[in-house]
């Protein structure tokens, strides 16, 4: 299979968002933001309308409109007699209503609605790879920077707040951050299932160790090898890409959970 330069592109690119979904997905679960990732990748299908709309890059447009989602959300979310939940809520599926709208405008929208919603990795090209290359490591880069603060505020956020922590500026930079990830994801798993490479492998994690810094690599290394197995699994067994990259990240939790229990 590794003879064919798509299926070369599409490893990479699989691992490449692997291990910047275990990344991110730290904070996601130590934080407990796993619906606010549905949130915003449920919010980039509106993205990707008004790209396939206007002509213009969807993963660019997605990117823009998930980002200022995310923003929204964190911004009408201060209001104390607004839930989280309930904020969010009204977020995503007022975007991903206004997508659905949208591609209904244009020909043939069912079709690429399908590769947006459950990915297309096996069609990603040598320069979308060298793009999604480059942004990983920028986001590596800026969740690297503020990592210690960035931890320090998910452990006590009033604590950090009375040392005079930038606390709002850092929930607003993790929030983007994330936006980006999961846009950056859909290209490999979709929107319906990029929400699970932010939360299983990190999860699965937390199930071994309580060290930050081991928490960190084995969901990282998790979210990269779920990339490799489910894609070859997906050769051997004709079935799609993005599915059988998360149902191997399911298993290793499910896996995991039973032989922690049993010891």
């Amino acid at each position: 299979m590794l003879e064919y330069a798509f299926f070369q592109h599409a490893l990479l690119a699989a691992v490449v968002v692997g291990l910047l979904c275990g990344l991110l997905g730290f904070f996601v679960v130590l934080r407990r933001l796993a619906f606010i990732g549905v949130g915003i990748s449920h919010s980039a299908v509106g993205g990707v309308a008004i790209g396939l709309l206007a002509g213009w890059n969807p993963a660019l447009t997605a990117a823009v409109f998930a980002v200022a989602v995310a923003l929204g959300m964190f911004w009408v979310g201060r209001d104390r007699r607004l839930t989280e939940d309930a904020v969010i809520g009204v977020f995503f599926s007022g975007a991903m209503a206004l997508g659905l709208v949208l591609l209904s405008m244009r020909h043939g929208f069912q079709q690429d609605l399908f590769a947006y919603l459950f990915g297309s990795v096996l069609a990603i090209s040598a320069g979308e790879l060298a793009g999604l290359c480059v942004l990983a490591l920028v986001l590596g880069a800026v969740v690297a920077a503020v990592f210690r603060e960035l931890l320090f505020i998910s452990f006590d956020e009033e604590v950090a707040r009375a040392y005079g922590r930038p606390v709002d500026a850092m929930n607003a930079l993790l929030l983007v951050v994330l936006a980006v990830t999961v846009v950056a994801g859909i290209r490999v798993v979709g929107v319906l299932l990029i929400e699970a490479l932010l939360v299983v492998p990190a999860a699965t994690a937390a199930l071994w160790t309580l060290d930050f810094r081991r928490q960190v690599a084995i969901s990282m290394g998790l979210g990269a090898s779920s990339g490799v197995l489910g894609l070859a699994g997906s050769y051997f067994f004709d079935i799609t890409a993005g599915g059988a990259i998360v149902l191997v990240a399911v298993a290793v939790f499910f896996a995991s959970l039973g032989l922690r229990r049993a010891t």
